[in-house]
């Protein structure tokens, strides 16, 4: 069963299509028939050689990957979600050695597999999961209330364009920056205020804000530069692992995604909200999984709007 993984760490020439095993669903577990993983930084990440240490205790290949989208082609014992054979569904995948979303055949717990949103490709479907839930997750821990405010950097990006949307259907009113070229993307995710990217970010927030804002979500990765545009007692949250030094009262917290694996009705919800227009899923571009390596790139090179999909 084909797959894209490496078999040692590099540049993104090192992804190549490898030969795993079959598998097969056990209690509990539905095997999906994966035509669409999306491309994430996180991905980028298990191949550079920043997770070895990690991965070092399973002999390779190493298969990235934390988006599916397929055909559920078999379903285990005891499973209960109402999922069948021939459905159209979408997971997000936490990956382990050979267990990552680049194969065209995956097995998961059945909590982590939802219907795919009516009316999408199997491409549009694979951009969700892991992306949406990380943003979900994010605001759950700024646990912001309808009217406060909420700086995003990296509006733009997958994660950050899924946190401007949900901020909104929230009731919250949204702040980002964002280059010149992207300011009509950030206005239709819905952004009331627009600052320029670059230098002095904080200085630019409370600029509309001089006591600061109630919580940010930092999806660029600013860290320790965001921080002031969060006001006395506000909240700040960060992918990557950042959590900021404690000072003014300000709540920091770390998104790591994994805490909302098999969140059914949490990615069953964003389902919901894909069908009713309130997401709106990106696709930059696709590729074969023999040129895999392609899109790795791609993302590295920055500007892409909307992931980059392999398709099996």
């Amino acid at each position: 069963m084909r797959a894209v993984g490496l078999m040692v760490h590099g540049g993104p020439e090192v992804l190549q299509v490898v030969d795993v095993p079959e598998v097969q669903a056990g209690p509990g577990q539905i095997r999906i028939r994966n035509y669409a993983a999306a491309v994430n930084p996180t991905d980028v990440v298990g191949r550079n050689g920043m997770r070895a240490a990690q991965q070092k205790k399973d002999p390779p290949p190493y298969v990235p990957g934390m988006d599916a989208a397929g055909i559920v082609d078999q379903v285990g014992e005891g499973v209960t979600t109402g999922v069948k054979v021939g459905d159209r569904v979408m997971a997000m995948v936490v990956p382990n050695a050979t267990h990552g979303a680049y194969r065209e055949q995956i097995v998961l717990d059945q909590m982590a597999v939802v219907p795919a949103p009516a009316g999408t490709s199997h491409l549009e479907a694979c951009t969700l999961p892991m992306n949406a839930l990380t943003a979900r997750l994010s605001l759950d821990l700024l646990d912001l209330k309808p009217g406060q405010v909420l700086a995003v950097t990296g509006g733009p990006g997958a994660y950050g364009g899924y946190v401007i949307q949900l901020a909104k259907a929230d009731g919250l009113q949204v702040i980002a920056d964002c280059a010149d070229s992207d300011k009509a993307l950030l206005k239709s995710l819905g952004v009331d205020i627009i600052v320029s990217r670059g230098d002095g970010y904080a200085e630019k927030i409370r600029e509309h804000f001089p006591q600061g804002v109630d919580g940010l979500a930092d999806g660029a990765l600013l860290n320790e530069r965001a921080i002031d545009a969060v006001k006395d007692g506000g909240s700040f949250t960060a992918i990557r692992g950042f959590k900021g030094e404690e000072q003014r009262d300000i709540k920091f917290t770390a998104t790591w995604v994994t805490r909302y694996d098999g969140e059914y009705e949490k990615l069953d919800v964003l389902r919901q909200q894909v069908e009713a227009g309130v997401l709106t899923l990106r696709v930059a571009d696709s590729v074969t999984a023999e040129n895999a390596s392609i899109a790795h790139a791609r993302l590295e090179q920055g500007g892409t709007r909307g992931r980059m999909v392999i398709e099996f």
